[in-house]
């Protein structure tokens, strides 16, 4: 069953002595738990602000804030690969419908990048509100598709600020329209990971993006620079919108991760299994150079 997710800021449930206690919720957040309709005995998911995770029954609603016992603590899961996603800026609400999706899919981190050729130009005042706006976005995406966190959703970038951020990646894939046609994602993934030795389930993976424009040449050669593990991408014949390239990218990234962590999974498998193979004809081996004991002949009486 799936449970409705919450996150807390400032609140360990680690640390509360009471066996019932309020989640201290963020305002919007109680205003969703509300709507919700929430009700006594119903079970939720809390993630807390050391990311614990929780499933907790509510008991009752009090000064706005739901009332909980702790039901059960989940264990913590391996981390897994890291996808961010840097976006180029595009006009209307189509950062909000990428962020939403690209959440749902389990995107870690949105970097909007100011490119050359995106149409939208933020003064700071603007940067700064629709930063909270997509922040909003990206936690309410994260709650209705029961991430175990939400997004980080990093204020507008230029192009000097987003090549520090991907020179650390274990590997960046530029997604450009004249990118040659056999530039595939997941030879791209493999021989990035292979270069800098990391597993596909501890990678992390920038995924660049360009606005309605497109990038720039000066722009795509400036991010295959910064990381000798970059390399264009094409996403295929179809030329997409910016709003679809940054759902689709993504979502070919984070499913070849999980296909090679399948891969190794099953390799590491096999590779067990030949090795007990292995010690099990060594060990009988040894146990035929090791006299056996004389067995007693008796008359068989009776017959």
């Amino acid at each position: 069953m799936s449970l409705q997710h919450f996150y807390l800021e400032d609140q360990v449930l680690g640390e509360e002595v009471g066996e019932v206690f309020p989640l201290r919720l963020s305002i919007d957040d109680a205003k969703h738990a509300r709507v919700l309709r929430l009700a006594s005995k119903e079970h939720i998911a809390v993630i807390d602000a050391v990311q614990d995770y929780f499933e907790c029954e509510v008991v009752a609603f009090d000064d706005a804030l739901p009332l909980v016992r702790i039901a059960r603590r989940f264990e913590a899961e391996p981390d897994g690969p890291t996808v961010l996603l840097v976006q180029g800026l595009a006009k209307g609400d189509k950062m909000e419908t990428v962020i939403r999706h690209a959440t749902e899919l389990g995107v870690a981190g949105f970097v909007p990048y100011t490119a050359d050729r995106s149409i939208v130009k933020l003064d700071r005042k603007k940067a700064a509100a629709r930063t909270e706006r997509w922040r909003a976005v990206a936690k309410s995406a994260a709650m209705q598709s029961g991430q175990r966190s939400v997004p980080e959703v990093c204020k507008p970038a230029l192009l000097d600020e987003v090549c520090g951020i991907l020179a650390n990646a274990s590997a960046v894939l530029v997604c450009w329209e004249d990118a040659p046609s056999h530039a595939s994602i997941d030879e791209a993934l493999e021989r990035a990971l292979a270069r800098c030795g990391a597993s596909p389930d501890e990678a992390r993976v920038a995924v660049v993006v360009g606005p309605e424009g497109g990038l720039a040449k000066r722009e795509v050669e400036a991010m295959l620079a910064c990381n000798s593990r970059a390399s264009l991408v094409t996403l295929g014949p179809s030329i997409l919108r910016t709003e679809t390239a940054g759902i689709v990218a993504p979502a070919i990234v984070l499913h070849e991760l999980a296909r090679s962590t399948r891969k190794l999974d099953a390799w590491a498998g096999r590779s067990k299994r030949a090795a007990g193979r292995d010690v099990d004809a060594s060990f009988a081996q040894e146990a035929g150079r090791i006299p056996r004991p004389a067995t007693i002949s008796r008359p068989l009486e009776g017959i």
